[in-house]
């Protein structure tokens, strides 16, 4: 199932996506919240005549650094040995459509393709044979960095935190399975062309890793989100540019680069 988070006459809900045609898309609304129990209203709504929303509005979002090989070289780096996380608060996630801001503070924009786990369930202390059982889907997201204040700074907070720097969705698919999610095609173009494309069997750390990983350190909650690194290719944006990232099974998020008001 595809569970989409929309706007609709100021209201907001979730809705399952059905249809295969992308004009032919229309929204099942939900009753409830997908983290419990639910069941589909029947009533249904043209995807065209919503806003969609980040797919959730996590409490916070574990990211992990240097988990493709590839793409570690590429900035110079060693890959990470140890799975190791930053975060990135929840004012940085945006939705499919919205803009990206660029900030004021850097010259350098960098785009990063990513598969996301969305966390179903609280748990903690998660053992590798019921991680499937704390994961309510995946989506795509883009961990938009300023390159050149991460090297600078050494810390990534502002680098990778700032606002809308987290763009999430088009919807949760909830419909992959674990082995499945390891082995996802993942495509990054700006503008229409191909600047990354890679898979997520090149993790170095398996989601299993990671999940284990972190909640051996803290608490995750329903709607919480992991960020599985990007594949190589990470490159340049600049106002004006359109960045789409499409996982493969899942969907594409696309958003706009502008100047930050």
């Amino acid at each position: 199932m595809r569970i989409a988070r929309f706007s609709i006459d100021g209201n907001v809900a979730f809705g399952a996506v059905e249809g295969e045609a992308p004009d032919g898309l229309v929204l099942d609304i939900i009753k409830g919240v997908p983290f419990a129990d639910f069941e589909l209203s029947g009533t249904k709504v043209p995807l065209s005549k919503v806003r969609l929303l980040p797919p959730v509005l996590p409490n916070k979002v574990v990211a992990f650094g240097r988990n493709y090989a590839e793409h570690a070289a590429e900035l110079g780096n060693e890959p990470a040995t140890e799975p190791f996380a930053f975060f990135k608060p929840s004012t940085s996630v945006i939705g499919p459509g919205d803009a990206i801001a660029y900030p004021s503070f850097s010259q350098e924009l960098h785009h990063e393709a990513e598969l996301a786990v969305v966390i179903g369930r609280m748990c903690r202390d998660v053992p590798r044979e019921r991680v499937k059982d704390v994961i309510l889907g995946y989506t795509c997201a883009n961990d938009v960095t300023a390159r050149d204040v991460q090297k600078r700074e050494k810390q990534w907070a502002r680098a990778k935190g700032f606002d809308t720097a987290c763009p999430l969705g088009p919807w949760v698919e909830t419909g992959i399975d674990l082995e499945a999610a390891g082995d996802l095609a993942v495509q990054c173009t700006v503008n229409g062309a191909q600047r990354q494309l890679g898979s997520t069997s090149q993790m170095i750390h398996s989601i299993e890793d990671l999940v284990v990983n972190i909640t051996e350190a803290m608490t995750l909650l329903p709607g919480d989100v992991i960020l599985t690194g990007t594949p190589a290719g990470v490159g340049p944006l600049n106002v004006g540019d359109e960045v789409a990232v499409t996982i493969q099974g899942i969907g594409t998020l696309a958003n706009k680069v502008i100047k930050r008001g």
